[in-house]
């Protein structure tokens, strides 16, 4: 189960992104993390910009909302969500495996 918390100003979870894949997409969970797919490599932060499109168009908010809160040079990162609360990112998130696993 992904671990989701609130934080000041948002919710907080962590991800490990997979750079380099065939297609950006939410893979499935990994442990306590989410885990992501995107296409761009870990260079001059492409992959997080590839991690924050993602994981925007997956929970349906603006890319100004999702912020990297650390983990900027790492594959495992904490994700922050301005604006909502951590049974709503919960919800989403839910809604938003739900529909990857049946591509």
């Amino acid at each position: 189960m992904i671990a989701i918390w609130d934080t000041a100003g948002g919710a907080t979870f962590s991800v490990k992104v997979q750079p380099h894949a065939r297609k950006n997409k939410i893979t499935g969970e990994l442990g306590d993390m989410l885990k992501l797919s995107v296409t761009a490599p870990p260079v001059d932060s492409k992959a997080n910009d590839a991690c924050i499109e993602l994981v925007a168009k997956s929970l349906n908010v603006t890319r100004a909302s999702v912020t990297i809160a650390s983990g900027q040079t790492s594959r495992k990162k904490l994700i922050r969500i301005a604006g909502m609360s951590a049974a709503e990112l919960k919800k989403r998130l839910s809604l938003s495996l739900k529909e990857n696993s049946d591509d």
